[in-house]
């Protein structure tokens, strides 16, 4: 297991002085590069060496909010690696406290520089030896919400936003998924800056570039347990799925579902 100090930027917090769902996940991705390099595997090792790892589903759960300047503490630790192509890592950031703020499991693949799936190098394997500690995060369980309308809208994805593999990166997905929920809300006479991240979930199918036109669909699909509203996201370029996310929120002035619903 690998652990470091985490400090969030300023401009990781909206008007109500809350980081963003979107920024914590910026914060596992460093978490995750940082447990690579200390196991030896820094970026300019992959880069060198021809391959890298890219994510195909995340798992987040929020257990409260943190506010800027607050002291925080990342883990991370490999949880597994199937045919050297398939990494499971778990992160988690706590408190000063040392009680839990966010926990995520990431999904990996490995890839080649073309983006193709290829086994990792014994090296790489061997780097990274599995570690039972806690069990995956999951989503929480809903009732499913039938019949509720779709809000949309559509971007063109700026070239300031490419990666190291010349790509969107995975947390900005989420940043789309949530500005969907905001517009949809702020239809629904809310204040969109109320928003509350429970948890939420990516699954992504393919990458998109600068130039691409990407279209967002958001709709309200359940509760959740904890009475979160449960909205998923699927995002499409060309009537071509690349990602589907799904949100738990909740709004301190009003039942979202019901909000939602009509």
């Amino acid at each position: 297991m690998y652990e470091t100090d985490i400090a969030l930027s300023r401009d990781a917090f909206d008007p109500r002085e809350v980081a963003r769902a979107g920024d914590l996940w910026r914060a596992f991705q460093d978490l995750a590069v940082f447990g690579s390099s200390e196991a030896g595997w820094p970026p300019p090792r992959y880069v060198a060496e021809g391959v890298s790892f890219i994510v195909r589903a995340m798992t987040v759960v929020h257990h409260r909010a943190t506010s800027h300047g607050e002291a925080l503490r990342g883990s991370t630790w490999p949880s597994g690696f199937k045919r050297g192509i398939f990494f499971r890592r778990e992160c988690r950031i706590r408190g000063e406290d040392g009680a839990p703020v966010a926990s995520a499991t990431q999904d990996w693949v490995h890839v080649s520089a073309e983006l193709k799936l290829v086994r990792a190098s014994d090296a790489l394997v061997e780097a990274f030896p599995i570690e039972s500690r806690e069990r995956p995060i999951e989503l929480p369980a809903r009732e499913a919400v039938e019949g509720a309308p779709t809000h949309g809208f559509a971007f063109e994805v700026w070239h300031g936003w490419m990666d190291p593999l010349g790509h969107v990166n995975h947390p900005r997905y989420v940043d789309w998924a949530d500005e969907g929920l905001a517009r949809a809300v702020a239809d629904a006479g809310l204040d969109p800056q109320g928003l509350r991240a429970h948890a939420e979930s990516a699954r992504y199918k393919a990458g998109t570039v600068a130039g691409d036109r990407v279209h967002v669909a958001t709709r309200l699909v359940g509760r959740a347990a904890d009475g979160a509203a449960v909205v998923e996201h699927a995002m499409t370029v060309d009537d071509r799925p690349v990602c589907r996310v799904t949100t738990h929120r909740s709004h301190p002035d009003a039942d979202l579902v019901e909000r939602l619903s009509v």
